[in-house]
Protein backbone atom coordinates (compact mmCIF):
# COMPACT_ATOMS: atom_id res chain seq x y z
CA UNK A 1 0.00 0.00 0.00
CA UNK A 2 1.24 3.02 -1.10
CA UNK A 3 2.01 6.51 1.19
CA UNK A 4 -0.81 7.78 -0.81
CA UNK A 5 -3.33 5.66 0.24
CA UNK A 6 -2.24 5.58 3.98
CA UNK A 7 -2.70 9.04 3.68
CA UNK A 8 -6.34 8.95 2.28
CA UNK A 9 -7.51 6.40 5.21
CA UNK A 10 -9.96 7.99 7.57
CA UNK A 11 -9.21 8.76 10.98
CA UNK A 12 -10.22 6.96 13.65
CA UNK A 13 -12.64 9.37 15.66
CA UNK A 14 -11.26 9.98 19.25
CA UNK A 15 -13.30 9.29 22.19
CA UNK A 16 -15.79 12.31 23.45
CA UNK A 17 -15.15 13.45 26.73
CA UNK A 18 -17.70 12.93 29.69
CA UNK A 19 -20.03 15.52 30.08
CA UNK A 20 -19.85 17.29 32.90
CA UNK A 21 -21.97 16.95 35.73
CA UNK A 22 -25.25 19.04 36.18
CA UNK A 23 -25.53 21.27 38.76
CA UNK A 24 -28.09 19.40 40.17
CA UNK A 25 -26.10 16.33 40.72
CA UNK A 26 -22.90 18.59 42.20
CA UNK A 27 -25.58 19.77 44.73
CA UNK A 28 -27.12 16.82 45.71
CA UNK A 29 -23.05 14.98 46.22
CA UNK A 30 -22.47 17.79 47.98
CA UNK A 31 -25.30 17.72 50.34
CA UNK A 32 -24.46 13.80 50.73
CA UNK A 33 -21.16 14.77 51.69
CA UNK A 34 -21.70 17.53 53.99
CA UNK A 35 -24.22 15.47 55.61
CA UNK A 36 -21.85 12.00 55.85
CA UNK A 37 -19.18 14.37 57.49
CA UNK A 38 -21.80 15.90 59.95
CA UNK A 39 -20.60 16.32 63.37
CA UNK A 40 -23.95 17.06 65.26
CA UNK A 41 -25.66 14.04 63.31
CA UNK A 42 -23.11 11.74 63.53
CA UNK A 43 -23.27 12.47 67.77
CA UNK A 44 -26.93 12.39 67.51
CA UNK A 45 -26.96 8.98 65.55
CA UNK A 46 -24.41 7.39 68.44
CA UNK A 47 -26.27 9.19 71.17
CA UNK A 48 -29.56 7.47 70.08
CA UNK A 49 -28.35 3.89 69.91
CA UNK A 50 -27.08 4.22 73.50
CA UNK A 51 -29.90 6.06 75.28
CA UNK A 52 -32.49 3.80 73.00
CA UNK A 53 -30.52 0.33 74.32
CA UNK A 54 -30.52 2.15 77.93
CA UNK A 55 -33.81 2.40 78.05
CA UNK A 56 -34.92 -0.77 77.12
CA UNK A 57 -32.63 -2.24 78.96
CA UNK A 58 -34.00 -1.15 82.46
CA UNK A 59 -37.42 -1.86 81.09
CA UNK A 60 -36.75 -5.29 80.31
CA UNK A 61 -34.97 -6.35 83.73
CA UNK A 62 -37.64 -4.31 85.47
CA UNK A 63 -40.77 -5.55 83.57
CA UNK A 64 -42.25 -7.60 86.32
CA UNK A 65 -42.59 -4.29 89.06
CA UNK A 66 -44.64 -2.34 86.96
CA UNK A 67 -45.61 -3.85 83.11
CA UNK A 68 -47.65 -0.66 82.00
CA UNK A 69 -45.12 1.37 83.23
CA UNK A 70 -41.95 -0.13 82.00
CA UNK A 71 -43.93 -1.32 78.48
CA UNK A 72 -43.89 2.35 78.18
CA UNK A 73 -40.51 3.11 78.98
CA UNK A 74 -39.73 -0.03 76.32
CA UNK A 75 -41.71 1.62 73.94
CA UNK A 76 -40.09 5.18 73.92
CA UNK A 77 -36.51 3.40 73.89
CA UNK A 78 -37.57 1.28 70.71
CA UNK A 79 -38.48 4.75 69.02
CA UNK A 80 -35.38 6.24 69.65
CA UNK A 81 -33.20 3.41 68.88
CA UNK A 82 -35.08 3.44 65.40
CA UNK A 83 -34.51 7.28 64.69
CA UNK A 84 -30.86 6.63 65.25
CA UNK A 85 -30.61 4.07 62.62
CA UNK A 86 -32.72 6.06 60.18
CA UNK A 87 -30.37 8.55 60.77
CA UNK A 88 -26.96 6.48 60.60
CA UNK A 89 -28.31 3.94 58.10
CA UNK A 90 -30.07 5.86 55.41
CA UNK A 91 -29.55 10.21 56.34
CA UNK A 92 -26.08 10.33 56.53
CA UNK A 93 -24.96 7.73 54.00
CA UNK A 94 -24.25 8.54 50.50
CA UNK A 95 -25.69 5.29 48.91
CA UNK A 96 -29.50 4.39 49.71
CA UNK A 97 -30.50 0.81 49.89
CA UNK A 98 -33.78 -0.68 48.43
CA UNK A 99 -36.38 -0.84 50.36
CA UNK A 100 -36.47 -4.67 51.25
CA UNK A 101 -32.73 -4.04 52.73
CA UNK A 102 -34.03 -1.29 54.09
CA UNK A 103 -37.12 -2.96 56.14
CA UNK A 104 -34.67 -5.75 56.62
CA UNK A 105 -31.80 -3.20 58.75
CA UNK A 106 -35.29 -1.42 60.45
CA UNK A 107 -36.22 -4.82 61.41
CA UNK A 108 -32.72 -6.38 62.67
CA UNK A 109 -31.96 -2.84 64.66
CA UNK A 110 -34.90 -3.28 66.26
CA UNK A 111 -33.89 -6.82 67.15
CA UNK A 112 -30.25 -5.64 68.02
CA UNK A 113 -31.83 -2.95 70.43
CA UNK A 114 -33.37 -5.69 72.43
CA UNK A 115 -30.41 -8.09 72.52
CA UNK A 116 -28.24 -5.28 74.06
CA UNK A 117 -31.01 -4.35 76.08
CA UNK A 118 -31.03 -8.41 77.66
CA UNK A 119 -27.65 -8.46 78.10
CA UNK A 120 -26.58 -5.28 79.79
CA UNK A 121 -29.76 -4.87 81.74
CA UNK A 122 -28.88 -8.82 83.06
CA UNK A 123 -25.72 -7.93 84.29
CA UNK A 124 -26.66 -4.61 85.87
CA UNK A 125 -28.97 -6.12 88.06
CA UNK A 126 -28.08 -9.24 88.22
CA UNK A 127 -27.95 -9.46 92.39
CA UNK A 128 -31.67 -7.46 91.94
CA UNK A 129 -33.26 -10.56 89.80
CA UNK A 130 -30.67 -13.57 89.71
CA UNK A 131 -32.91 -16.22 87.97
CA UNK A 132 -34.53 -13.78 85.29
CA UNK A 133 -30.48 -11.90 84.87
CA UNK A 134 -29.44 -15.26 84.30
CA UNK A 135 -31.62 -16.19 81.59
CA UNK A 136 -31.68 -12.47 80.03
CA UNK A 137 -27.92 -12.69 79.65
CA UNK A 138 -27.46 -15.34 77.37
CA UNK A 139 -30.51 -14.50 75.53
CA UNK A 140 -29.18 -11.03 74.63
CA UNK A 141 -25.36 -12.38 73.21
CA UNK A 142 -27.50 -14.71 70.79
CA UNK A 143 -30.37 -12.10 69.84
CA UNK A 144 -27.94 -9.68 69.29
CA UNK A 145 -25.41 -11.29 67.55
CA UNK A 146 -27.87 -12.43 65.19
CA UNK A 147 -29.61 -9.36 64.68
CA UNK A 148 -25.91 -7.91 63.91
CA UNK A 149 -25.18 -10.04 61.32
CA UNK A 150 -28.60 -9.49 59.46
CA UNK A 151 -28.28 -6.21 59.66
CA UNK A 152 -24.40 -5.86 58.27
CA UNK A 153 -23.51 -8.97 57.02
CA UNK A 154 -24.20 -9.36 52.58
CA UNK A 155 -25.17 -13.39 53.15
CA UNK A 156 -26.25 -13.47 56.74
CA UNK A 157 -27.24 -16.67 57.19
CA UNK A 158 -23.91 -18.42 56.26
CA UNK A 159 -22.29 -15.72 58.66
CA UNK A 160 -24.83 -17.07 61.39
CA UNK A 161 -24.47 -20.85 61.09
CA UNK A 162 -20.81 -20.49 60.82
CA UNK A 163 -18.04 -21.34 63.33
CA UNK A 164 -18.33 -18.02 64.68
CA UNK A 165 -21.54 -18.65 64.82
CA UNK A 166 -21.23 -21.90 66.91
CA UNK A 167 -18.85 -20.28 69.43
CA UNK A 168 -21.40 -17.67 70.39
CA UNK A 169 -24.15 -20.79 70.78
CA UNK A 170 -21.85 -22.21 73.21
CA UNK A 171 -20.65 -19.03 75.10
CA UNK A 172 -24.34 -18.22 75.47
CA UNK A 173 -24.95 -22.08 77.20
CA UNK A 174 -22.18 -22.06 79.46
CA UNK A 175 -23.13 -18.32 80.61
CA UNK A 176 -26.62 -19.87 80.92
CA UNK A 177 -25.42 -22.64 83.38
CA UNK A 178 -22.59 -20.65 84.85
CA UNK A 179 -25.70 -17.77 86.27
CA UNK A 180 -28.19 -19.98 87.04
CA UNK A 181 -25.48 -21.88 89.77
CA UNK A 182 -24.78 -18.84 90.93
CA UNK A 183 -28.00 -17.33 91.02
CA UNK A 184 -29.25 -20.46 92.74
CA UNK A 185 -26.45 -19.86 95.47
CA UNK A 186 -28.09 -16.09 96.11
CA UNK A 187 -31.40 -16.89 96.16
CA UNK A 188 -30.24 -19.31 99.06
CA UNK A 189 -27.95 -16.81 101.02
CA UNK A 190 -30.40 -14.02 100.69
CA UNK A 191 -32.37 -13.44 103.77
CA UNK A 192 -36.43 -14.99 103.69
CA UNK A 193 -38.66 -11.94 102.41
CA UNK A 194 -35.60 -9.95 100.83
CA UNK A 195 -36.63 -9.65 97.12
CA UNK A 196 -33.54 -7.12 95.91
CA UNK A 197 -34.36 -3.53 95.06
CA UNK A 198 -37.89 -2.84 95.15
CA UNK A 199 -38.77 0.79 94.13
CA UNK A 200 -40.75 1.93 96.64
CA UNK A 201 -42.73 -1.46 96.50
CA UNK A 202 -42.35 -2.78 100.01
CA UNK A 203 -42.68 0.32 103.30
CA UNK A 204 -39.58 0.53 106.07
CA UNK A 205 -39.66 -2.21 108.42
CA UNK A 206 -39.75 0.22 111.47
CA UNK A 207 -43.01 1.74 110.42
CA UNK A 208 -45.19 -0.50 112.24
CA UNK A 209 -42.88 -0.62 115.33
CA UNK A 210 -43.55 3.22 115.53
CA UNK A 211 -46.67 3.26 115.07
CA UNK A 212 -47.18 0.43 117.65
CA UNK A 213 -44.75 2.27 120.49
CA UNK A 214 -46.96 5.89 119.93
CA UNK A 215 -50.15 3.59 119.80
CA UNK A 216 -51.72 4.53 124.17
CA UNK A 217 -51.79 1.81 126.33
CA UNK A 218 -54.87 -0.32 126.96
CA UNK A 219 -56.71 -0.15 130.69
CA UNK A 220 -55.90 -3.26 132.21
CA UNK A 221 -58.91 -5.52 133.04
CA UNK A 222 -60.29 -5.17 137.14
CA UNK A 223 -58.86 -2.02 137.91
CA UNK A 224 -60.13 1.70 137.37
CA UNK A 225 -59.15 3.24 134.14
CA UNK A 226 -56.61 6.58 134.36
CA UNK A 227 -58.12 9.93 133.47
CA UNK A 228 -56.45 11.18 130.65
CA UNK A 229 -53.86 13.91 131.39
CA UNK A 230 -54.95 17.62 131.24
CA UNK A 231 -54.16 19.25 127.91
CA UNK A 232 -51.49 21.46 128.94
CA UNK A 233 -52.80 25.60 128.67
CA UNK A 234 -50.93 28.28 127.39
CA UNK A 235 -50.16 30.88 129.90
CA UNK A 236 -51.06 34.32 128.44
CA UNK A 237 -48.46 36.67 127.67
CA UNK A 238 -48.18 39.72 129.81
CA UNK A 239 -45.81 42.38 127.83
CA UNK A 240 -48.75 44.68 127.18
CA UNK A 241 -49.97 43.12 123.43
CA UNK A 242 -53.10 41.98 122.79
CA UNK A 243 -52.92 38.41 120.68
Amino acid sequence: MSQHHLAERPRLAEPLPAPAPGRAAARRARAHHAREGSLPGRYLGYVGYFVGAGLISGAVVHYPLDPARYTRIAGYGVLVFLAATVLNEFVLKRERPALPRMLLVIGASLMLSFGIGMLSGGLQHFDDFPDRAAMLVPMGMAVSFVAYVLKEAEKPWRRIFSVFGLGVLVAALITFAGLRELAADIITERPAGSGGHSHGAEEPADKNEHSEEEAPAAPTSGGPSAPPAPAKQEQPHKDGHSH
